[in-house]
């Protein structure tokens, strides 16, 4: 009996230990102390992973502050026009600086594609080895076509930027997506306008001679291209590489069934198999992406902001392109101690920063306002342009060039919201890429019209009228649409008021009859 009493028990212990589930299989019951633990064990790997997040943003961001570091790029163009170089005006403007738009328009598509397909980080080291090669070429180069290469580098490294600004959002959770971009946008930012003060330092305190300061910049670069080989690889990218992981996590799936259901036929799943190759890449995020593009331009606030990004960024580079010559033109310091482009582009930049910061308490309709502000803006920048074009006083010349930039970096961030507020993460990288795309074309247009010597060869002064009277022409499109919808709101507010008059007017004529014949609406008698 005892030994019948124990095998009972411990039955008893082991049907405690066993359950069945809903089709009657039985499974192990998991102890609390194994759930515990297991909890515990989730715990430190999610604490984990936030740490490695977080450092792999920090990193990212010293990394963006570094590749900034550059402080001869505020006096190349006066580097050019020196007697160590021994270029005129005539090369600088119509030959050697039409390049830079032409390799910005020529590669921009290419490194967006790889940028996502490669997953950032070997985009981000060509970037680095672009700006290797930039100070390279301006140090040993001495012939037009080596400066036009220089150009042609200088081009790369504008388009491989879109590495950086999108690279951070690969490393973290959507949760905190807004905050690190501001993190990196501001280490950006810090990183140029401590390298045109680092700049304007050297030179106007320091006397160091152009080429030297060429030399520096090559060697802060070649720091920020040995840190680019350090950071980390993501595992995934907003439009290729997500769409792999998905691919994989079904492959595994399916082996997993494979294991657990062998019977299955090997036919059945090959085909399967072949149809999901077939439709992988119609069925692509990329793919999708684009087939969703014509419904943003049926949305009026996204085509506005979109349009604005285009034509204004436009007009916006052709001038930070050209500015520093014409700042030669209308004061050539014989002395480099009076060139004070490291400490204008400096004050630009953190004008540019508190703009952009202000942008973002501005709260108003911008739905009615939106073509108002953005005309208002432009047509102040196209003042400016104008003053920029006839004063021959370089102050006046440099206050102005720092409010244009100012007034352009307060709407950036206000399109970036408009742009990004009704969208996708995905669908808005492809967005503001085919903006900038559409923007480098129109701005590589102009350039050969107006600036290449195969066109007009304008020389700079000429060149600055011209943005004047296109700044002109966007400020009357912008405020006659303005005017029009404005119009339009007002006078469907003022129809929607005069039906709601008319409606009340009718709700009430049938008791305003009754009363005039002495009963109320159920027919009651009011009269004594």
């Amino acid at each position: 009996m005892v030994e019948v009493n124990t095998c009972n028990e411990r039955t008893e212990d082991v049907k405690e230990d066993m359950r069945t589930d809903g089709s009657g299989h039985t499974v192990e019951n998991v102890a609390p102390e194994l759930v515990s633990h297991e909890t515990k064990e989730d715990l430190e790997t999610q604490t984990q992973k936030t740490r490695t997040w977080i450092w792999s943003v920090v990193y990212l961001c010293f990394y963006g502050f570094m590749v900034q570091l550059k402080p001869g790029e505020p006096f190349i163009t006066p580097y050019l026009l020196s007697t160590e170089n021994n270029f005129t005006s005539e090369q600088v403007t119509n030959e050697i600086i039409p390049v830079l738009s032409y390799s910005y328009m020529s590669v921009l598509v290419p490194v967006f594609l790889l940028t996502d397909y490669l997953r950032y980080k070997p985009v981000l080291v060509l970037q680095s080895l672009s700006h290797v090669s930039i100070w390279l070429l301006l140090l040993l180069g001495t012939s037009l076509l080596e400066m036009q290469f220089m150009e042609f580098f200088y081009g790369l490294t504008m388009a491989a930027r879109v590495a950086y600004s999108s690279y951070i959002f690969s490393l973290v959770p959507a949760t905190v997506y807004q905050r690190v971009a501001s993190y990196s946008r501001s280490s950006v930012l810090m990183g140029v306008f401590t390298s045109s003060v680092l700049g304007q330092i050297c030179v106007s305190l320091g006397g160091i001679s152009y080429r030297t300061l060429s030399a520096v910049s090559l060697g802060l670069v070649t720091f920020g291209l040995l840190l680019s080989f350090c950071l980390p690889w993501p595992k995934r990218s907003l439009f290729f590489n997500q769409a792999r992981l998905d691919e994989e996590r079904k492959e595994a799936a399916q082996s997993e069934l494979a294991r657990m259901k062998p019977e299955e036929k090997d036919g059945s799943m090959a085909a399967q198999g072949s149809n999901h190759k077939s439709s992988s890449w119609t069925n692509s995020v990329f793919i999708q992406m684009l087939k969703e593009l014509k419904n943003v331009v049926k949305v009026p606030s996204l085509r506005l902001w979109s349009l604005w990004w285009v034509f204004n960024s436009t007009g916006y580079y052709l001038v930070v392109f050209y500015v520093h010559i014409l700042w030669n033109e209308v004061y050539p310091a014989t002395e480099k101690i009076h060139v004070y482009n490291g400490a204008v582009e400096s004050a630009s930049t953190l004008l540019g920063a508190i703009t952009s910061f202000a942008a973002g308490y501005v709260k108003i309709r911008w739905n009615l306002w939106s073509e108002l502000v953005i005309g208002l803006i432009t047509a102040a920048q196209a003042g400016l342009l104008l003053l920029m074009g006839i004063t021959d006083n370089i102050w006046v010349c440099y206050v102005a060039y720092a409010l244009f930039r100012g007034f352009y970096q307060f709407l950036v961030p206000i399109a970036i919201f408009q742009i990004a507020s009704s969208l996708t993460k995905e669908l808005c990288a492809l967005v503001f890429g085919v903006n900038t795309f559409l923007g480098t074309v129109l701005k590589t247009i102009i350039t050969i019209i107006v600036v290449d010597k195969r066109g007009l060869a304008l020389n700079v002064h000429s060149q600055f009228s011209v943005y004047f009277l296109y700044f002109t022409l966007l400020t009357v499109i912008y405020l006659g649409c303005s005017a029009f919808i404005i119009t339009c709101h007002y006078r469907n507010q003022r129809a929607e008021k005069e039906t709601t008059e008319v409606a009340i007017a009718t709700e009430l004529s049938p008791m305003t009859a009754a009363a005039s014949d002495g009963t109320t609406a159920n027919g009651t008698s009011i009269k004594t």
